[in-house]
């Protein structure tokens, strides 16, 4: 902005306000003064007036009064002149802004301001009545130059520092002097209105007027003043924002020189929006049509408020005001529902709905280089658009307390709980309450809140029906009835909760030990369709029973199950030469929840013969007898890897070793689907000389003994090889004559399947696995004297005795693998 300013330079202009038409109209009393709220307040740089829409719906409408006058201020004559005339429905009022360089402003040094309006009602039949209403402002001080962004006009002002006639004078004496210095000034004052690529104009204050520009002045600053959207204004895009922006120069010659002076104003056009959270505003933030000729402002202060008034810091902050710059752009943002804010709710078609409004205050402060002020306020109404809050209803209820607890959230925080209908029977909430239903509101956020309400399962309007024996079905309908306070709307919601129990008791199995393992038997009743059944965390089903080899017989009366030892699911415990325990437990489970409700668990004591048992726990038990290899061989004299392991028990045939998976120098082998624990059971041969006898350490006879888990089941598999898997293994047992060589390992061919196995059958041939053979799961490891051949496809079923197969078994080791959790089954390769 160029601006110059020249003592004693606008002496006459002091003397004109400006040039408008004349609206004078008379100015009196009505003799019957409407009884109507008013509210008149001084702002920071504009006075308010506020009145309540009378009953019979008539806006009401304003005009100014001065020393000369009435004039009435319609649309037109309010922009040109500095008010702003604002309806609100949602509130009921109507609303008069204005500047405190309004036209009929009793301004004293810019310092005091008179005003006084007169508002008119009408009644319904059209009869208006009035009354007046006057108000003095005092204000502090302004900066060197203001600038005002109102919602239908811009005004500048600037301080203008030379002796001038006071406001009063020019409008209280009619002299003489004072028509000489009007008419003199009028003749002398010019303006340029400048547009961009646009020839430049010279008019005078009368023209400029005729055209809606208004240029006055006052005891200590130049105002100019312009409705949006005329001619000689620019709108351009600055930081995607439009701005519309305005440059008028004003000058006139004094003896031998010419006064100029420039005023410019901009204003963001930005409407605002609403992005379902937060009401936005946005403008540059710097405009640059208010740094004509100089280098570009830089902005010492920015903040918001509402209602004409700045909100500091620390208050804005608690209430979620924002003031930031992204990239160039000042964004302003006010949470929906904050306090400063208009918020109305209605009901439509059974709906909820509010909406926010706000009237938007921001300040700017810019500073040249020269430190010249430059001070912006903006007023700027925005307001969301309808917003529906949708009541929702989550049933929460906890069929073991056999309470129906039903929570309806997104309840406005104006809404309160009438009544409830329960299956068609109302009760209001204060009788609810009193007969003992537990109403509990509880907070969601800053704009809604939620009730939770609790009924008994046996309560009186509650439905119960009969599904089937043993089940009961309860059900609920609740229809909400809610009011908006305090125009008490009254809108609904309906919810439906329902809830089966179960009153029967889960089946029980009865169990028996026998030879061969575990029987169950349990018998059938109507409602056990409401259970499922497993074996650890496995469902029992028919491909289950098949995998594993239970035999199960089911008719009409019950479901028999026999469990053959050593098959899958089984537990051991407390092994010893003479007998160990098995157990084998069944789960039942609620079919729904899959929760386990039951167990039956049969724990039997068996005769120990030879098995190897892999525990999930990685200790592998394993009792052998060696002399089925080794004629007259010495069990005592037997260890593990690690010489300093031996037997745990011995008698005239059997060795029994217990030892962990990572002890006694177990190696471990490991491919793509299998983890191999691998350790031998060494004879040390005694020989005799002439000396005395001598022990040798190179053993002649050794029986291998494996553990083999698949990769599925492990859990964890550290570098150090601690093991924690949640199945059972296989168990292999392999008899080896000295001196150990490298031979062939009993592979396992693609597609084929590895099954727990710890026992088989003896065998008199040794076993050769063709391609496609499928291995069936048992706990025990087999004896095999002589070879069998299992052609291609063939199907190895379970067996229940240990097996030494004569052809040496070598496990060729793959180097470490990284391995991951997956339980699902591999094919192995």
């Amino acid at each position: 902005m160029a601006l110059e300013f020249v003592s004693g330079g606008l002496l006459l202009l002091c003397a004109v306000a400006f040039s408008l038409p004349d609206f004078k109209g008379t100015f009196q009393q009505s003799l019957m003064q409407p009884q109507v709220p008013i509210q008149v307040e001084c702002k920071a740089h504009y006075l308010l007036v506020s009145v309540d829409i009378p009953p019979s719906g008539l806006k009401p409408r304003f005009e100014a009064i001065d020393a000369a006058g009435v004039y009435s201020i319609t649309e037109r004559y309010a922009a040109q002149c500095g008010y702003t005339y604002s309806v609100q429905p949602l509130q009921g009022r109507v609303f008069l802004r204005a500047s405190y360089f309004s036209c009929h402003t009793d301004n004293q040094i810019d310092k005091v301001f008179n005003f006084m309006f007169r508002v008119v009602i009408a009644d319904q039949s059209g009869l208006e009545s009035f009354f007046n209403v006057s108000q003095t402002c005092n204000v502090h001080t302004f900066t060197p130059r203001e600038v005002v962004c109102e919602e239908n006009y811009m005004e500048v002002s600037v301080k203008a520092e030379m002796p001038c006639l006071s406001t009063s004078m020019i409008k209280g004496e009619f002299s003489e002097t004072y028509a000489v210095a009007h008419s003199s000034a009028v003749e002398a004052w010019q303006i340029i209105l400048q547009q961009e690529g646009q020839r430049s104009k010279v008019m005078s204050t009368e023209e400029a007027a005729a055209l809606g520009y208004t240029v006055m002045g006052t005891p200590s600053r130049l105002v100019f003043r312009t409705a949006y959207g005329q001619p000689h204004a620019t709108v351009k895009m600055v930081n995607d924002v439009a701005v519309e922006a305005i440059h008028a120069t004003v000058f006139f010659r004094q003896t031998w020189m010419v006064v100029m002076m420039d005023l410019v104003a901009s204003c963001s056009m930005d409407e605002g929006r609403f992005d379902g959270y937060r009401l936005q505003w946005r403008t540059p933030a710097v405009m640059i049509p208010l740094a004509v000729g100089l280098p570009v402002l830089r902005t010492e202060y920015m903040a918001i408020g509402v209602d004409g008034e700045i909100v500091d810091e620390l208050p804005a902050k608690e209430r979620g005001y924002s003031v930031m710059v992204v990239g160039n752009t000042v964004e302003s943002s006010i949470p929906f529902g904050a306090e400063g804010g208009y918020r109305k709710s209605f009901i439509m078609e059974n709906v909820y709905y509010e909406i926010y409004t706000v009237q938007l205050a921001y300040q700017q402060t810019y500073v040249d280089h020269s430190g010249m002020v430059t001070k912006k306020n903006v007023v700027r109404q925005i307001s969301s658009p309808l917003v529906p809050r949708v009541l929702y209803t989550v049933n929460k209820t906890n069929i073991v307390e056999e309470i129906f607890t039903i929570y309806l959230g997104n309840v406005p925080t104006d809404v309160e709980l009438v009544s409830m209908d329960f299956n068609g029977q109302e009760i209001s909430v204060s009788t609810a309450i009193q007969m003992g239903y537990s109403i509990t509101r509880v907070s969601e956020t800053n704009l809604t809140f939620a009730y939770i309400i609790r009924v008994p399962f046996q309560d009186q309007f509650v439905v119960k029906k009969f599904v089937s024996e043993g089940v009961l079905e309860y059900s609920l309908n609740v229809k909400w009835t809610l009011n908006i306070i305090p125009q008490m709307e009254t809108y609904y919601h309906y919810s439906f909760v329902s809830a089966v129990v179960v009153k029967a008791s889960p089946p029980v199995f009865e169990s028996m030990c026998a030879a061969y393992g575990v029987s169950f038997r349990k018998e059938h009743r109507g409602y056990d369709h409401l259970w499922d059944f497993a074996v650890g965390r496995h469902r029992l089903t028919p491909q289950l029973i098949s995998e594993r080899g239970y035999k199960v017989t089911n008719d009409s009366s019950a479901l028999i199950m026999d469990v053959p030892l050593f098959t899958a699911g089984y537990t051991y415990e407390d092994i010893t030469l003479q007998q160990f325990s098995a157990k084998f437990e069944i789960f039942t489970r609620n079919a729904q929840t899959l929760e386990t409700v039951q167990s039956s668990a049969r724990r039997c004591l068996f005769q120990t013969t030879e098995l190897l048992v892999c525990s999930p726990e990685g200790i592998m038990t394993v009792v052998s007898d060696i002399t089925k290899a080794i004629p007259n061989a010495d069990p005592a004299r037997t260890t593990l890897l690690d010489p300093s392991c031996g037997p745990k028990e011995t008698d005239e045939r059997r060795v029994l070793f217990s030892f962990g998976l990572n002890t006694c120098g177990t190696r471990v082998e490991i491919d793509k689907w299998y983890v191999t624990y691998e350790n031998e059971i060494k004879l040390h041969e005694l020989y005799s000389s002439d000396a005395k006898p001598v022990i040798t350490r190179d053993a002649a006879y050794r029986v291998i003994v494996r553990c083999i888990y698949p990769v599925r089941y492990l859990e964890t598999l550290s570098v150090d090889l601690r093991f924690k898997v949640d199945a059972a293994g296989i168990g292999v047992i392999q008899s080896v004559m000295a001196p150990p060589k490298i031979v062939e390992t009993v592979q396992v061919q693609e597609s084929a399947v590895y099954h727990p196995s710890f026992q088989a059958t003896v065998i008199e041939k040794p076993v050769q696995v063709q391609e496609s053979a499928v291995f069936r799961p048992s706990f025990q490891a087999a004896i095999v004297q002589k070879p069998v051949q299992i052609q291609e496809s063939t199907v190895l079923q379970p067996s229940f005795q240990t097996t030494i197969v004569q052809k040496p078994i070598n496990y060729k080791r793959l180097g470490h693998l990284r391995w991951s959790e997956d339980k699902h089954a591999h094919r192995t390769k």
